[in-house]
């Protein structure tokens, strides 16, 4: 073991610092984790996600609308406001992280962001496909290991779904908080696509 950490571990152990930052009062009233996964100007060399989630208050203030899709569609969450991790100028070292395991993957692409080029260049369209679907899977298992690792019932008093958004891949959310969580804390979720 070289003691470097891996771009995953940093992931675990920088999400469970801000999930602890959280008052005792949000925590509380936590129903739900949100992985909302960006790109910084839409480059996939550039993502990050943040670290969200929604409370009870905030479903009461949207349960107006439906009461299902206010407890379970993100656009009836709280949105703002969240800490962010991945290659962004706030998180520096997961930065240089996710930049050195891309390179490491044969990934990484150097120059200008042109998404015209992300398109047209078969070359760097494979390479912008595998940064997403790495990002993808580093999220995912960071949905998986938080409450796996038992970081979210220590946190929390109790295990929490863990929802993963991409707003650039429409529909993945349900494929992503499947594979992210035990069936029985999403079932609520589930009933929102059934």
């Amino acid at each position: 073991m070289t003691g470097v950490e891996t771009f995953g571990a940093h992931l675990l152990r920088a999400s469970t610092v801000i999930l602890e930052r959280l008052p005792g009062p949000v925590r509380a009233e936590v129903y739900v984790l949100a992985l909302n996964i960006w790109r910084v100007d839409a480059d996939d060399r550039r993502p990050y996600v943040e670290i969200g989630h929604n409370t009870e208050s905030q479903y009461r203030k949207a349960a107006d609308a439906d009461p299902e899709e206010a407890r379970w569609l993100y656009a009836h969450w709280i949105l703002d406001g969240f800490d962010r991790l991945g290659n962004v100028p706030g998180d520096p070292v997961g930065g240089a992280l996710w930049k050195a395991e891309a390179a490491r993957l044969g990934l990484w692409y150097d120059g200008p962001f042109d998404l015209d080029r992300s398109l047209d260049d078969p070359a760097v369209a494979a390479r912008t496909d595998g940064l997403r679907l790495h990002f993808h899977t580093s999220v995912i298992d960071l949905a998986r290991r938080l409450n796996e690792s038992g970081t979210v019932e220590r946190i929390f008093g109790r295990p929490l779904p863990v929802v993963v958004f991409d707003m650039d891949s429409p529909g993945w959310e349900e494929e992503a908080t499947v594979a992210a969580n035990p069936p029985e804390l999403i079932t609520g979720f589930l009933s929102l696509y059934n």
